[in-house]
Formats: C-alpha cells, sequence, structure tokens
C-alpha cells in the first residue's frame, strides 16, 4: 500500500496539494464542506467526503491515525476552524500534522495546539516571486527545509567564459553549484569545474535565504 494523506479545505492551495500529491502516487482523502470543491477533487484524488472538519465524530472516521500526513489548509474563510481541526487531528494520533496560515499569530496559535509544521503558501511565494522579479536571472525557486533555497539560475554576464574554479562561488557568496543544465546536454549532476561558463546555461545552486540576492547586487 502506498502512502496516504488527508488533505481538508479544498481552496485553491488545498486543491493544488491533493492533486500534487495524487500525481506522486500517494493515496488522497480530500474532504471539505463544499459540495462543489468535493466534485471538483474527485476527478483525480482517491477518495472525497464532504463534511465540516470541526465535527469531530466524521472527522474520526477518517482515520488519521493511519496516513502518513494530515494537511489542514483551511483558509481565511474560517481560522476558528482551522485550530479545531488541527487540534483534533493531534488528538486522534496523526503522526504528522500540517497547517496552513496566514499571519504569525495564527501561526503560533496552530503550533499551540499541536501543528507540527506550519505552512505560510503567501507568503513563500511572495517572496519567491520577489528575487525574480528583482533579478532576471533567477528562474526559479525551491525551498530546501527552513533555512536552504534550490535555485535554478542563469549565469550573470560577469559570469560567462569563467569557470566554476575561476568564480570560487561557495567562498566568495556562500552559494554552491549542485548541477548544470546546458542545451544539448544532459543536466551534469557534478558539473564540470574547469568548464567554462556559458550564456544559456542554467546553474542550479544550493545556498541560505538572502544569499542569492546579496550574489546578484554584487556581480
Amino acid at each position: 500500500m502506498g502512502k496516504q494523506a488527508i488533505v481538508i479545505g479544498l481552496g485553491q492551495f488545498g486543491m493544488s496539494v491533493a492533486r500534487a500529491l495524487s500525481e506522486r502516487g500517494v493515496e488522497v482523502l480530500a474532504i471539505d464542506k463544499r459540495e462543489d470543491k468535493v466534485r471538483l477533487a474527485a476527478a483525480f484524488v482517491t477518495q472525497v467526503l464532504a463534511f465540516d472538519a470541526t465535527d469531530s465524530e466524521a472527522l474520526a472516521q477518517t482515520s488519521p491515525a493511519n496516513r502518513e500526513v494530515s494537511l489542514c489548509a483551511i483558509g481565511d474563510e474560517s481560522r476558528d476552524a482551522s485550530i479545531i481541526c488541527t487540534a483534533l487531528l493531534r488528538q486522534m494520533g496523526s503522526p504528522r500534522v500540517i497547517a496552513r496560515v496566514n499571519s504569525d499569530l495564527q501561526a503560533r496559535i496552530l503550533q499551540l495546539v499541536g501543528a507540527h509544521e506550519v505552512v505560510n503558501p503567501e507568503r513563500e511565494f511572495g517572496e519567491r516571486f520577489a528575487n525574480r522579479v528583482l533579478h532576471s536571472h533567477i528562474v526559479g525557486e525551491l525551498p530546501l527545509g527552513e533555512d536552504l533555497i534550490i535555485t535554478e539560475l542563469r549565469p550573470p554576464t560577469s559570469f560567462v567564459g569563467q569557470t566554476l574554479s575561476d568564480l570560487q562561488l561557495p567562498k566568495r557568496y556562500g552559494v554552491t553549484v549542485v548541477a548544470l543544465r546546458r542545451v544539448g546536454e544532459v543536466t551534469s549532476l557534478t558539473p564540470d569545474p574547469q568548464s567554462p561558463m556559458k550564456a544559456d546555461d542554467i546553474l542550479v545552486v544550493v545556498s541560505q535565504r538572502g544569499a542569492i540576492a546579496k550574489l546578484m547586487e554584487r556581480v
């Protein structure tokens, strides 16, 4: 049997996560009190249920303790429901409860009632997108834990023709190139440190938050 997950709250965020998990082979139970949202999710998840997730008896029937993860993705429309749902999932023995938040205060409250993790998708997307707005060389970013970022980066003009050995990126900027994509070639997971960089290369780098922005401001 594959991994199992519960996704509660089928707004834009919850629906997107439910779809992505399903595409990765996870058996997803999607829950929302809105029938129209449940019908949409039924097209791609394993199972759907329509009920209010603050109903403890109904929620208990979903067996949260037997699923690897429970995501409470209830949005702004009902913060009280998000808090109650998160607390119930913990009380019912869910081994991993992730809760969507929209503010620092809500994050603290949800952690107090038992959320193992909290996520603010709007803030995280906004921070990543701001870097792309400010720096055209940034293709995309992906968080790696709480303090690291994976970034796809087009080489700045000053990098073209230089080698990774010449640039000394870890020492000078605190970023490490872990892969390189070059037109007409398979992505290299062990970039040659002596190979001159080309303008159309895509560097995949790992760094702490803020390091790429500092790099782009200094080159």
